[in-house]
């Protein structure tokens, strides 16, 4: 049988017939069926030398395979079930058993009311925090003549643990982002406080139920802020949406990332502040809004890394971070007027029309050429809708505990606030149920807004000031939204994460 280039060469010059292609083609076969039968001889004996040397130690096992599950399976086939040791007794202790490990008493007498004219009702036994210990105290609690019972300072309802021990482990669960076996064992480890896991969760659930309020408030303080920074990522439920302004941070867990569940909280149509985003559709409705520039520094970034060598890349993104940084001195330069201010923010317009100008024409292409059009287009079209430079004239905004912050180019505070969650999404450590998503959405944005409202965010100061609400009867939150005669709006949570029983 002559060689391949030889066929070829004979079918060019026409020398190749059609009884040589015959017999090519017959040979052809008896080979191909020589080499099956040879494959099915040699499956064959390795099915053999398998079955010899027993089942492949790769093979999977389909059903579990541990001591236990193979005393179940003994247990099915009618052998008699191993005696297990006794547990320890578990459970409970009663009120008369913790009675006897209390270091003090207090006494609790209702308010208004004269101590001759009280009587004790009974004792309760509460965990607290004193000087970095677990502390616990016997509350001796007296009755007046109409029924009114002593309350408790720093304990919700008839919980047995002090409000900063609940304060503690809401931060160390929701802010810092540990599980609740490291929690338990930090707080027995340093406080020497022994806690369990149901413990801990049946806490923050309390907590939750009692913040609910706050979180409709801070809703409706985020919906009057003069701005806010938005950004969302996914999750384990849906997804997770940041808010974040000088008045409230709002975090939602579990949510969905459309128009429905933005307009929910920021409606376009009556919304006043300015919005800092990316450049998601979400956000395309807003009078007044500001493009991260972010974004775009690092596309434009990444098109000189992807082609080194183009001269164009390097050159149209060292004038636009030159464009972007002339536009943070300009924000920064307190001798400028309004009109002044307003003057150099048409100049940079006219920069990066200048830039994009000889781009944004181009036809559609592929690759990188292709990038480096859309990256032209999208900011001449941001320029255009006058939201490119919106950071630089907007008037700085003031936070509750004092502090003014200048409204940014980016929207790098808020990709940083969901980076906690987006890398608890990513190791498994999420909420798995919309029950966990509102309280850890309740949680969560308490905590993080009580940062506009302190001097410093400790947990010394938290408690002060979440003990101050129940002598004043009312949160910081609710006396900025009276100071500003503004009224919550209703069941704002419920529409965002229905609770489970409804």
């Amino acid at each position: 049988m002559d060689g391949i280039a030889g066929i070829k060469e004979d079918l060019l010059n026409g020398r190749i017939d059609a009884q040589r292609l015959v017999d090519l083609l017959v040979v052809l076969e008896r080979e191909l069926q020589r080499a099956a039968e040879r494959n099915a001889e040699l499956e064959k004996r390795i099915a053999e030398l398998e079955k010899k040397q027993g089942v492949s130690p790769s093979v999977k096992v389909a059903e579990p395979f541990s001591v236990k599950a193979e005393e179940k399976r003994q247990e099915a086939r009618g052998k008699k079930k191993r005696q297990r040791p006794r547990p320890k007794r578990r459970g409970r202790l009663t009120t008369a058993e913790k009675l006897k490990q209390v270091q003090r008493a207090e006494d609790v007498y209702p308010d208004g009311v004269t101590k001759s004219n009280c009587q004790l009702s009974h004792t309760r036994p509460v965990w607290r925090l004193e000087e970095g210990r677990a502390v616990l105290v016997a509350y001796r609690i007296y009755r007046g003549p109409k029924n009114q019972y002593g309350k408790i300072p720093g304990v919700l309802g008839r919980s047995e643990f002090g409000l900063e021990i609940v304060v503690t482990i809401a931060h160390l669960v929701y802010v810092v982002g540990l599980s609740f076996d490291k929690v338990c064992l930090i707080l027995n480890f340093f406080q020497n406080l022994k806690l369990g896991k149901s413990q801990a969760d049946a806490l923050l659930r309390r907590l939750a139920r009692h913040w609910e309020n706050e979180f409709e408030i801070l809703c409706t303080l985020l919906a009057n802020s003069l701005v806010v920074h938005a950004d969302e990522t996914s999750w384990s439920l849906n997804s997770v949406w940041a808010f974040l302004s000088e008045k409230a941070r709002v975090l939602l867990f579990g949510v969905h990332k459309d128009a429905d569940t933005l307009a929910v909280l920021l409606d376009s149509a009556s919304f006043a502040g300015l919005v800092i985003s990316d450049d998601a559709a979400v956000y395309a409705n807003f009078t007044a809004a500001q493009k991260c520039w972010a974004h775009l520094l690092r596309k434009a970034i990444k098109l000189t890394l992807l082609e080194p060598t183009r001269e164009d890349f390097r050159q149209f993104t060292d004038r636009l971070l030159e464009i972007y940084r002339s536009a943070c001195r300009v924000q920064r330069d307190r001798r400028l007027s309004d009109a002044g201010r307003q003057r150099k923010v048409v100049a940079l317009d006219d920069a990066v029309l200048l830039l994009c100008l000889p781009v944004w024409d181009l036809p559609p292409s592929q690759g990188a050429d292709d990038d480096f059009r859309l990256l032209a287009n999208e900011l001449m079209r941001l320029m255009l809708a006058q939201q490119l430079f919106t950071f630089v004239t907007v008037k700085p905004a003031t936070q509750p505990n004092g502090a003014t912050l200048s409204a940014g180019g980016t929207n790098n505070e808020a990709e940083r606030t969901l980076r906690s969650p987006a890398q608890a999404r990513d190791t498994g450590r999420t909420n798995k149920t919309s029950a966990g998503a509102r309280r850890q959405t309740i949680l969560t944005s308490v905590l993080e807004s009580l940062r506009l409202y302190l001097k410093g965010f400790t947990l010394s100061a938290v408690l002060a000031e979440v003990q101050r609400w129940s002598a004043a009867g009312r949160s910081c939150f609710a006396e900025l939204l009276a100071k500003l005669k503004l009224e919550p709006q209703p069941s704002i949570l419920d529409r965002l994460i229905p609770s489970p029983s409804d």
